[in-house]
């Protein structure tokens, strides 16, 4: 896991190789112009999902991990809180393999994200996005998918 903010992303485009391709994507995208939804980078190597939502309380969520895809979060506006854990040890509650999507029971600790701030999750890592801090609010998040 990576957690930063999106002016430091260069720091980290060499550790893969569409990686570079996905940070200038955020830097260069005016994502207060996009609508929710999916939107091709690099066709199914390498696309965003730009989504707007509420955040949620901590017992709503249920930490993921995706198998095929590395996420790159990155906050457009707004503030929220996600649960990260290590892959290794949990529990496996349910797989939809068609989605790259496993959800997982699991102890997590809470990091905050902002707006200009990214995280970056792997295969082994565990995360539980979009969790409110005190009162839920918007948040604008795009969501990098990165094929492994």
């Amino acid at each position: 896991m990576i957690l930063d903010k999106i002016e430091n992303s260069g720091l980290y485009e060499n550790l893969h190789p569409l990686f570079s391709k996905a940070f200038e994507y955020i830097h260069k995208t005016d994502f207060s112009q996009l609508a929710d939804g999916k939107y091709k980078i690099e066709n199914d190597k390498l696309f965003a999902m730009v989504q707007e939502y509420n955040t949620k309380d901590k017992t709503e969520g249920k930490p993921e991990a995706h198998r095929k895809y590395i996420d790159i979060q990155y906050i457009h506006s707004g503030v929220e809180l996600i649960g990260i854990a290590p892959l290794k040890g949990n529990t496996l509650i349910s797989d939809e393999p068609e989605k790259d999507l496993a959800f997982y029971e699991s102890e997590t600790s809470l990091i905050r994200l902002e707006a200009g701030m990214f995280a970056v999750f792997y295969p082994h890592d565990l995360h539980m996005p979009g969790i409110k801090l005190e009162k839920s609010t918007t948040v604008k998040k795009v969501v990098i998918k990165v094929l492994v």
